[in-house]
């Protein structure tokens, strides 16, 4: 029988508290355990050659004799499939991730609870308090501009600035929920407030925001291209990889600064759990977490450092508003009709 995301907390709150990191003992006991299963199965939307390989490479020269077989697919394609999956009664998978995966797969019942051995090191806002997931890596939604086209000294720096006539048409951002205008109208609301935020909205509805319907990234090459000079909600470490390349780009402290982040899961009744949980235990380890660093990925580990240190808020100086992924499934659809009824 399926049960709903709120039952599942319910169930789980009264057996799971955070703990500190676990022993040796307990991890060469679950080490053990996971060999037996002889391998995992792990549906992720990390790209492949970037990440899921370097993590997977140092997961089994760790833990030898336990085999890590993937599926990489977006976030909502990987939920429909581990639905499906679930509700046939075989899932295919034991640990995944997203950024959007995991409400409509805890929603239909199928995330099995667990505290992750590393759950202690990170705070309240990066782990669920009842172990449905943990934040493995963080994305910061910023401006980006086009030193080419912007000097540094007349780019904007606070939301009224974006209310400039000088910025109407020229402002590009991606239709996309999580890495777009959703997700920049949704981080209004939370900043100012629902009232105040609306009022900002409906005067910034007026700048005639260009939509594209392509990736953040892909906003981002438009604005390096000299299309357009200013992109809101890119992803800040895409603006420094291009920029340590050669592009004319930076990207811009303008709060508030959204900040989704990739979540790793259990699945429940999955076939591996033990050699799932080491997976997840591994990722969200400070090992795992520097293999991500040196990816080019921001670890969500506050004590792990990005390869670019600023890029996090504990060396870059900004404050983050984190969304977490029940927050994303409980509002990103009121947040798309926003976006859709003001600025489509």
């Amino acid at each position: 029988m399926n049960i709903t995301r709120r039952e599942a907390l319910a169930l789980s709150a009264s057996a799971l508290a955070i703990a500190p990191v676990r022993s040796q003992a307990d991890e060469a006991s679950l080490y053990a355990a996971a060999r037996a299963e002889k391998e995992v199965v792990w549906y992720t939307t990390l790209i492949v050659n970037q990440a899921v390989r370097p993590l997977i490479d140092a997961f089994q020269a760790k833990y030898p004799g336990v085999t890590v077989r993937y599926n990489r697919a977006d976030s909502v394609p990987t939920a429909i499939k581990i639905i499906d999956e679930s509700r046939a009664g075989s899932p295919q998978a034991d640990v995944f991730d997203g950024i959007e995966t995991e409400p409509p797969v805890a929603a239909a019942g199928f995330v099995a609870p667990y505290v992750s051995a590393h759950a202690g090191l990170y705070p309240p806002a990066l782990r669920d308090p009842n172990g449905l997931w943990i934040a493995t890596n963080l994305y910061f939604l910023t401006p980006g501009y086009n030193t080419s086209l912007v000097k540094p000294s007349e780019a904007p720096k606070t939301l009224d600035d974006l209310l400039d006539p000088r910025w109407k048409g020229k402002i590009v951002w991606s239709n996309a929920r999580s890495a777009g205008g959703p997700i920049f109208v949704g981080s209004v609301l939370k900043h100012l407030g629902e009232d105040k935020g609306m009022v900002w909205l409906e005067k910034f509805s007026k700048q005639q925001v260009v939509n594209a319907y392509i990736t953040a990234r892909a906003v981002l090459d438009q604005v390096i291209a000299g299309e357009y000079p200013l992109a809101l909600a890119i992803f800040n470490h895409h603006a420094v990889l291009s920029a340590q390349k050669g592009a004319p780009v930076d990207w811009i402290k303008l709060n508030p600064i959204a900040a989704p982040m990739q979540v790793t899961s259990l699945i429940k009744n999955c076939a591996h759990p033990n050699a799932g949980k080491l997976l997840i235990d591994f990722i969200a380890s400070e090992q795992g977490q520097k293999v991500l660093a040196g990816a080019d990925y921001l670890p969500a580990m506050p004590s792990v450092e990005a390869k670019t240190p600023g890029l996090k808020p504990e060396k870059g100086d900004f404050t983050p508003l984190y969304f977490p992924p029940d927050v994303l499934g409980r509002d990103g659809d009121r947040w798309d009709q926003i976006y859709k009824d003001l600025f489509r």
